[in-house]
């Protein structure tokens, strides 16, 4: 069970995954997670291996779409604000209908882009590069 606040290092993909596993396990319908992180740190990769431990096996990056859908028994809202130049593309698309969904999960990758819009209610999680495939987890949780 992942605990709050705490720093985690892994030194492969392997590992990364199965930290991915195990932080699924612990959340569940109205949590809102976001990943922060270099380019190429593994925030799309850590929320492939998340989404893959429930069975959402086609978990695509939203970069372009801005927010990609996933169901089965869980629902869960995907969000990428890498290449968004503003908070006002979110609030087109209905941003706080998609928070108000405490059925759902989100995750929102690079969320320190526009952290004025984040729910204060929140897990954290920041993702250093390294060495190769080594990363440092850093878990927090905003109540």
């Amino acid at each position: 069970m992942i605990e709050y606040p705490s720093k985690i290092k892994i030194t492969s993909e392997a590992e990364t995954a199965a930290l991915a596993y195990e932080f699924m396990l612990s959340c569940k319908n109205g949590d809102r997670v976001v990943l922060n992180g270099n380019l190429g740190a593994g925030k799309t990769f850590f929320i492939k291996a998340a989404l893959t431990s429930i069975g959402i096996t086609s978990v695509n990056s939203p970069s372009f779409a801005i927010v990609n859908e996933y169901s089965n028994e869980f629902h869960i809202y995907h969000f990428d604000f890498f290449r968004l130049k503003n908070s006002a593309e979110l609030f087109d698309i209905g941003w706080q209908d998609y928070l108000n969904d405490d059925e759902s999960i989100v995750f929102i990758e690079w969320g320190n882009r526009f952290p004025a819009i984040l729910p204060a209610e929140r897990i954290e999680i920041n993702i250093d590069t390294l060495n190769g495939t080594e990363r440092e987890f850093t878990f927090e949780k905003f109540i």
